[in-house]
């Protein structure tokens, strides 16, 4: 077969479906085999799948499709389907779309060179297997994300049986990764040059409670801060009852851990919760942002909220609502319910309409678009540590980057002005907020480097500064 013989990928969802198409990439290329990111290369295609909501599923299906396509227009033999689709629907791909040479499962991935193999032998492979099959994972990854930021995934699965959720039934029980396997990849990736580690599972704050019997990732978070080169330690999905005074801590008093929650609360009705089987009480999830920003001077508050769940009332969206004006989140994203089969909620006989649905996610935003704005404004005049990313196309003097509280992708950018700076990618600088722009700050150099927590005079008295545009 030789080196002539090259793979592409084509990755799709959420960011710990990344690092498994990061790794998959990596063991192709340990064994000798090439990657490109050119379609019209590619000898074998590998499309990793998205299957979490009905959306995803549509996006994945167009492009299985596409890479299908591809098998009859270009130099492509062969294509291989992955990842979470697979697991929800293996007999339906293999019979609908005849294209598909193989498909693997969210746990065989690691078979993914062996699928490869086979299938440019012209054999069709179904390698799928029962999704708690796999325990642990620590391969040579190849970053896709840019070479100072890269995600951990410290767990796979998840235990909390929320009624709408599927993930359990494509990615299998909660299995926390061994401490020392953790440890040993985030020494390699900041080998690498990575300086932000972005920590993610289905449930990040249930690590370590299935093997250790205990919550450990606070003390997962203090060792990941004592290996060097790291400067930024990010923590997403946190399952509000096991955000413990300890994890508070950790964010308090931990310099490299930034000072950001990411706390998905889903609604702001105990009645809607409880049909959710979520904790059923808003009042307490006020008390632990309060108690967050008390203990946590400066932090950063992100969640998600569904809208038309079902037995969703007018009533309980208005207590949604009002819950959304009451918490004050910085960043907020705001979805219509999926109906998802094999779900409880699925099964749900009061589904509401999803016009319905659509028009109180709409509603939400507007409500929550207007206090993500004023509190954005509030943040002009401070000085902030701020993560170049890149150069703003078309601007000279112009560049892309984040704050401490804005994760890629998710939370807006920062426009930082820094003219014959000769900033690169991965560099940190102390910039100063100078206005706002839609869901992004805008940003100059300042002269002093900004203390974690540290606020300008207007934001900690709660003026609002007029944008700049």
């Amino acid at each position: 077969m030789g080196n002539a013989l090259k793979v592409g990928f084509i990755s799709l969802g959420c960011a710990k479906n990344l690092v498994d198409t990061e790794s998959m990439i990596g063991l192709v290329l340990g064994e000798g085999l090439e990657v490109t990111n050119r379609r019209d290369e590619a000898d074998v295609l590998v499309v990793n799948t998205c299957g979490f909501i009905e959306a995803a599923k549509k996006e994945s299906i167009e492009a299985i499709l596409e890479a299908a396509r591809a098998k009859e227009t270009g130099r492509c033999r062969a294509l291989v389907v992955a990842g979470c689709l697979v697991s929800r629907y293996k007999e339906e791909l293999l019979d609908e779309i005849p294209e598909i040479d193989a498909v693997i499962g969210t746990a065989d991935y690691p078979r993914i060179v062996e699928v490869v193999r086979r299938v440019w032998e012209g054999q069709r492979v179904e390698a799928v297997s029962d999704p708690d099959a796999i325990a642990d994972w620590n391969f040579d990854r190849v970053l896709t994300t840019p070479s100072h930021t890269a995600y951990l995934k410290i767990a796979e699965g998840c235990n909390c049986a929320c009624s709408f959720c599927s993930i359990p039934l494509m990615r299998g029980h909660y299995r926390s990764r061994p401490v020392e396997s953790v440890l040993e990849e985030a020494w390699r990736l900041a080998g690498l040059g990575v300086k932000e580690l972005i920590v993610v599972s289905q449930d990040t704050s249930y690590y370590g409670l299935d093997r250790y019997r205990r919550l450990m990732l606070p003390e997962l978070l203090r060792r990941l801060a004592e290996i060097p080169g790291l400067r930024w330690i990010r923590v997403h999905y946190l399952y509000p009852t096991r955000v413990t005074d300890e994890l508070i801590d950790v964010l308090a008093t931990e310099p490299k851990v930034v000072r950001y929650l990411d706390v998905p609360l889903q609604h702001g009705s105990p009645r809607v919760l409880r049909l959710m089987n979520r904790p059923a009480d808003p009042e307490a999830y006020l008390r632990l942002l309060a108690r967050v920003r008390e203990r946590v001077p400066g932090v950063t508050l992100r969640s998600t909220f569904i809208t038309g769940h079902p037995g969703e009332t007018e009533e309980d969206f208005e207590q949604l609502l009002d819950f959304l004006r009451r918490a004050e989140i910085d960043h907020v994203g705001v979805f219509a319910y999926s109906q998802e089969e094999d779900t409880p909620s699925g099964r749900m006989s009061d589904q509401v309409p999803p016009e319905v649905r659509e028009e109180r996610r709409r509603r939400a935003m507007t409500v929550q678009r207007a206090i993500a704005l004023r509190l954005r404004r509030q943040r002009v005049g401070s000085v902030e540590e701020v993560l170049v990313e890149r150069p703003l196309g078309g601007q000279p003097g112009w560049y892309v980057g984040r704050t401490q509280g804005q994760s890629p992708d998710v939370d807006g950018v920062v426009r930082l002005h820094a003219p014959d700076a000769g900033l690169r990618p991965g560099d940190f600088v102390a910039a100063e907020i100078t206005g706002v722009r839609g869901y992004d700050l805008v940003a100059r150099l300042a002269p002093e480097a900004p203390t974690p927590g540290t606020t300008s005079r207007a934001l900690r008295e709660g003026r609002a500064p007029a944008p700049m545009v």
